[in-house]
């Protein structure tokens, strides 16, 4: 065997085994060196992601909280077309156009105040940075106003504006390749029912409602169907609510509705463990509602007192609208104009306070034996102060007469911003609304309320049936919590 012709053979299979290994190396340092570029580029466009929702966040906040809502002198409404979506202004070089903010280049801002379109464009607000590590993000926003509507929310005096905007925001991240990410999203203010269960507590710990002896719920529709003189009821929509736990006892305590609550689970209550529902009896049809967090009632705004104070055993105060018969006073405060104020209110006993439609700025509402307060004319709201504490409204020593022939709860209201108590008594004809998210109150008698209540604290021990109408879901509103919703993402 000649084994000249095999030489070099081993030369060769070292330069194919150097080829394939220098073949190797060099994918591999091209599979390395893509995986990085990968990397970099994933946490590029998530820094720019992460940016451009910080730039959302940022400008949400800005809207919220440091803008200024048209309706004041120097911004009135009139300068908005607030009837077409999104909204345009109606008059000057910008009419036709949608009102825009925006500290995006290329992306004009015609918003119509000029001081306004500055703050807009300032660090913080329309745009600014984030630093990550030894990087920094940028961002721009605009924000385009959709729509815009006021209302005057219950307890409150003063109209509010309700806006709601797109925002855009476009962020960069420089690196080898610039990294640009953009989002959207609709900040909005949704208009609430205030009146949307029959009770509610706003106190988040045990026992703050309580129901036993025969207090029960339902519902009804004033200006609907009659029956011996009082609304028909169905044993439904007697909704309600609170930030905390419901007590029931007694036979028969029923709730024709739900209960809703921030709070979970049945069983005994402790402060370490506030549980929804505590019951040694009582039904509540509509089973629990857990609520994704807690509910905030605004606080009222309560208007000064007068000075005069009013016992109805007496004669009337210097105070035009009051007048007497015999054991019976009246007050009217169309004589002044739709207001009257006074200081304390009492009624004595045998003797009858009767009001006319108009709004009552007082200091605290008491009865003392057995009187009636009879309302003559609606509407008739009680704006209550309070000072000096204790009971600051005691109707429990009478009757409440409202003669609304619809029994529209809308015809009474009780207001008051204060935390003391109150202690009101249904009667045949007892229709109107508690509103006072602060205070602790409670029910005497067995008789019934029409309409709702509102307080922090709420007992209802003496079997008073509390008549939930269905119609103040439509009647009575308040501004809710800005929400953002809608996302969009993009690369740009």
């Amino acid at each position: 065997m000649n084994r000249n012709k095999e030489r070099g053979v081993a030369l060769i299979m070292a330069i194919i085994l150097v080829l394939l290994m220098s073949v190797m190396a060099v994918s591999l340092t091209f599979i390395a060196r893509a995986e990085t570029w990968s990397s970099m580029n994933y946490r590029l466009l998530s820094q720019a992601r992460d940016a451009a929702e910080g730039g959302i966040d940022t400008t949400a906040n800005y809207l919220m909280i440091t803008y200024s809502l048209p309706g004041t002198v120097g911004d009135p409404l009139t300068g908005y077309n607030m009837n077409v979506t999104p909204v345009q202004s109606p008059s000057g070089n910008t009419s036709g156009h949608d009102v825009i903010l925006s500290a995006i280049s290329g992306t004009s801002s015609n918003y119509p105040i000029s001081s306004v379109q500055s703050a807009f464009n300032a660090n913080g607000a329309g745009k600014g940075s984030f630093s990550a590590g030894t990087t920094t993000l940028n961002y721009a926003t605009s924000a385009k106003l959709l729509s815009m509507q006021t209302i005057t929310p219950f307890g409150s005096p003063t109209a509010v504006t309700i806006p709601s905007w797109e925002i855009t925001s476009a962020a960069t991240v420089a690196g080898v390749q610039t990294a640009a990410e953009q989002v959207t999203a609709v900040l909005e203010r949704n208009i609430v029912p205030t009146f949307t269960y029959a009770a509610f507590a706003t106190d988040n710990g045990c026992s703050a409602l309580q129901f036993g002896g025969g207090g029960h719920t339902d519902s009804y529709l004033s200006g609907g169907a009659m029956s011996g003189g009082h609304p028909v009821t169905a044993n439904s929509s007697g909704n309600i609510g609170t930030n905390g736990n419901l007590a029931t006892n007694g036979n028969p305590t029923v709730i024709n509705g739900s209960l809703s609550t921030p709070r979970a689970g049945t069983g005994s209550c402790s402060a370490g463990n506030v549980t929804a529902w505590t019951a040694s009896n009582g039904t509540v049809t509509g089973g629990l509602i857990e609520l994704p967090q807690a509910v905030v009632y605004p606080t009222p705004t309560i208007p000064a007192p007068g000075t005069l104070d009013l016992a109805s055993n007496g004669n009337c105060p210097a105070l035009v609208g009051c007048t007497k018969s015999g054991n019976i006073i009246t007050l009217d405060p169309s004589a002044s104009g739709g207001t009257m104020a006074l200081r304390d209110i009492t009624m004595n006993a045998n003797k009858d306070l009767h009001l006319k439609a108009g709004i009552y700025n007082i200091n605290t509402l008491k009865q003392v034996g057995n009187t009636a307060l009879i309302l003559d004319t609606t509407p008739v709201i009680i704006n209550v102060t309070g000072n000096g504490g204790g009971t600051v409204v005691d109707l429990s020593g009478g009757s409440v007469t409202n003669p609304s022939a619809t029994f529209d709860p809308m015809s009474f209201q009780i207001l008051y911003a204060g935390t003391d108590t109150i202690s009101l008594k249904g009667g045949n004809n007892s229709v109107g609304l508690l509103y006072a998210p602060n205070a602790t109150f409670s029910f005497a008698g067995n008789a019934d309320w029409y309409g709702a209540v509102i307080g922090k604290n709420m007992t209802d021990m003496g079997g008073t049936g509390i008549h939930y109408d269905r119609r103040l879901r439509d009647n009575a509103y308040t501004a809710g919590p800005y929400m953002l919703s809608s996302f969009t993402w993009n690369k740009y």
